[in-house]
């Protein structure tokens, strides 16, 4: 499908911005197919048991937190198991028209990984500050090109508990839940939507 057009100094802006590390999400999972082996964007990705997303998110987050298992456990109750996550670093601010840019990397059980960029409203982080990490759960995923869309978000669905916050976005019948932790749980409880892409791009729409 198509994306949105770059232009070159506004992937330098963004990169200045973010100030993400190449090798963030290196060596989180061993259960998870490297990108290099395999990718499709048309396969049905399988699921994830929640034990295996509170290990990963514990090396993500680096450190053991019972307020992230009470997270993942909450989504779980709600949404069962997620058939793919993102595991990413956001910053936002005022210079980018009060909206927040992130990107991570998108892991799946049967369908690879791939490099994966977002775009929403931001409720406040400081311009110039460093990464937020951020680490979202993706239920009744039918394909990975499926995730290359606007979300919008779902009413009562902000949970906040033991420094770690989450909130969910759908359209579709997909649901996509961020969770964040510290400062950055509380400002990003109120996301209104998020935009994902295949690259980079300043547009949110």
């Amino acid at each position: 499908m198509p994306h949105d057009p770059i232009r070159p100094a506004a992937t330098t802006r963004r990169a200045a911005l973010l100030g993400l590390s190449a090798g963030l999400s290196s060596g989180l999972l061993g259960t998870v197919v490297p990108a290099a082996a395999y990718q499709d964007d048309g396969v049905r990705p399988d699921s994830f048991r929640a034990s295996e997303v509170v290990e990963n998110g514990h090396r993500f987050f680096g450190s053991v937190s019972r307020g992230l298992a009470l997270t993942v456990e909450e989504a779980s109750r709600r949404w069962g198991e997620p058939n793919g996550y993102i595991l990413g670093q956001e910053a936002s601010g005022a210079i980018v028209g009060g909206l927040r840019f992130g990107e991570g990397t998108l892991y799946t059980r049967n369908a690879g990984q791939r490099r994966i960029y977002w775009q929403g409203p931001t409720l406040g982080f400081d311009v110039g500050g460093d990464g937020a990490r951020t680490m979202m759960l993706v239920y009744n995923l039918p394909a990975v090109r499926d995730l290359y869309r606007r979300f919008g978000g779902v009413d009562g669905s902000a949970y906040f508990i033991g420094g770690f916050g989450m909130t969910a976005v759908t359209d579709g019948g997909i649901i996509v839940v961020p969770i964040r932790s510290g400062v950055g749980a509380r400002l990003g409880i109120n996301v209104g939507y998020l935009k994902f892409t295949g690259r980079p791009t300043w547009n949110p729409f």
